[in-house]
């Protein structure tokens, strides 16, 4: 378990940082400032660096994916920077709520594939890395982002315990648990034989 001996305001106060940090839509900025269109209407729907893809825009996609990440990573440094690994943990958790559901957008947010990726980078890099690796080696496979966001979570619980980093299990079984959720549509369809592969148009 995470070290919490912090007061539990600045717990939270790291929380509050770590969601509005993760709540800024970098993939809508983005394809806004490009004139790429309406991510909503685009594709799945989403606004992160798979559906901007789907736009034709690797550039676009590529600085959404570096944001996104971002955005995860700087939550965990900056908590960890000024109040230790219980805050930087707790950022960590609600920098992902804020891109999955962000108050400007109605709370209707991404997958939070990149800032999972990004949170595992900066809470341990050793984690993030076998993170990447999955992700990679499964999308050069099978060419599903979403199988391979799947495998990579699912995956990073047991990295954990591999690395002796016990102090993570719950965070990565929580993130693990949340972008299962978060694809559960694109589990029934890779399950049907209908989910859209990567660079595919919408």
């Amino acid at each position: 378990m995470p070290d919490f001996s912090h007061a539990p305001t600045v717990v939270i106060l790291w929380a509050v940082i770590g969601y509005l940090l993760g709540s800024v839509p970098f993939g809508m900025i983005l394809a806004k400032a490009m004139n790429l269109g309406d991510l909503r209407k685009i594709g799945s729907g989403n606004i992160g660096a798979t559906n901007v893809l789907r736009t034709g825009n690797k550039k676009a996609a590529a600085l959404t994916l570096i944001f996104d990440g971002g955005k995860g990573a700087a939550a965990v440094l900056l908590a960890r920077a000024f109040a230790g690994e219980g805050a930087a943990q707790a950022a960590a958790l609600f920098a992902f709520f804020g891109h999955c559901f962000p108050v400007w957008l109605g709370f209707k947010g991404g997958k939070g594939v990149a800032t999972f990726i990004g949170i595992m980078l900066a809470i341990s890099w050793p984690i993030g890395l076998m993170v990447c690796a999955t992700w990679l080696l499964t999308a050069v496979i099978s060419r599903y982002s979403s199988l391979s966001a799947l495998l990579a979570s699912g995956l990073s619980p047991v990295y954990a315990a591999l690395i002796g980093r016990h102090d993570l299990f719950m965070l990565c079984i929580l993130l693990a648990v949340l972008i299962y959720w978060r694809h559960w549509a694109n589990i029934q369809r890779l399950r049907s034989g209908t989910e859209g592969k990567i660079g595919q148009k919408g």
